[in-house]
C-alpha cells in the first residue's frame, strides 16, 4: 500500500485528502466555491505538513483531470505537477467522473447488480459531460458532451436502472422521465474519494509524465474536441 496526496478541483468544490495504506487519513474540502486559487494552496501546505509530522513519505500525487472546470482543472492539475517536480513523486491522473461514482459503489448497499452508473458535469444549457460504467467501472459508453432531452440514454434505460448523480443531472431530473431512470443528490467529486482509484493506478503502475500530462479540457471525445468549461 502506499502514502497518496490527492487534489481535485474540477467543478466548484475544491478538495485535498492523503491516504495511506488505503484509508483517508487527512481531508479538507470546500463546496461553496469555486474558491480554487484561495484555498488549494492552503489545502495542499496543509496536508503535506500532516504528512511530514507524522512522518508519512508521500508516493505519488493523484489529481482528478476532467472533464470540467477550465480554471479549476488548471489550477489542480498545475499544483499536482509542481509537487510531483519538488518531491521527486509519482503522478496519477483519475478521470472525474469516475471518481463520482467512487460513493455509490462504496455505500450505496441497495444498488441493483445490473444497475448502470452515469455521472454528469454540468455544461451549458441541456448539456452535460457524461459516460456510463457498470458497476466495477467497465466503461460501457465514454465520455462525450451530451445534449440532454426525453430520448437520451433509452438504449441503456430500456435494458437496466440508470443511476444519475453530478451537478449536470438535477436539470436532467424532469427531463429523463424513464422508470429505470434513478437519481442520486448530493454527489460531487471529492479528494477523500480518490483513493481506490489512486491505489489501483499504482498497482497497475499507471503513472502519467509529469512533463506533458494535461487535463481533459484538452483532450478529444469521441464526436470531437470538447469545450472547455468556465
Amino acid at each position: 500500500m502506499s502514502c497518496i496526496l490527492h487534489i481535485e478541483t474540477s467543478t466548484q468544490a475544491c478538495s485535498v485528502a492523503v491516504s495511506e495504506d488505503g484509508q483517508n487519513v487527512f481531508t479538507k474540502e470546500d463546496l461553496n466555491g469555486p474558491n480554487h486559487n484561495v484555498l488549494l494552496g492552503v489545502f495542499v501546505d496543509e496536508a503535506l505538513s500532516f504528512a511530514d509530522s507524522h512522518a508519512m513519505p508521500l508516493d505519488a500525487v493523484a489529481v482528478s483531470c476532467g472533464p470540467g472546470s477550465y480554471t479549476g482543472l488548471r489550477i489542480g492539475v498545475s499544483m499536482a505537477k509542481g509537487i510531483c517536480y519538488g518531491r521527486d513523486l509519482k503522478l496519477i491522473g483519475l478521470p472525474t467522473l469516475q471518481v463520482m461514482c467512487v460513493p455509490l459503489l462504496l455505500y450505496r448497499e441497495e444498488m441493483e447488480e445490473d444497475a448502470l452508473l452515469c455521472p454528469m458535469i454540468d455544461a451549458r444549457r441541456m448539456e452535460v459531460y457524461a459516460a456510463i460504467y457498470d458497476r466495477a467501472l467497465h466503461t460501457v459508453r465514454p465520455t462525450a458532451a451530451d445534449i440532454v432531452d426525453a430520448e437520451s440514454y433509452t438504449e441503456y434505460l430500456d435494458q437496466h436502472p440508470v443511476y444519475f448523480f453530478g451537478n449536470g443531472a438535477a436539470k436532467c431530473k424532469e427531463v429523463i422521465t424513464h422508470p429505470n431512470a434513478r437519481f442520486v443528490e448530493d454527489v460531487h467529486p471529492l479528494a477523500s474519494m480518490m483513493f481506490p482509484l489512486a491505489e489501483k493506478a499504482i498497482a497497475m503502475g499507471d503513472f502519467q509524465d509529469v512533463a506533458y500530462f494535461e487535463p481533459f479540457y484538452l483532450k478529444e471525445f469521441v464526436a470531437g474536441k470538447s469545450k472547455p468549461l468556465i
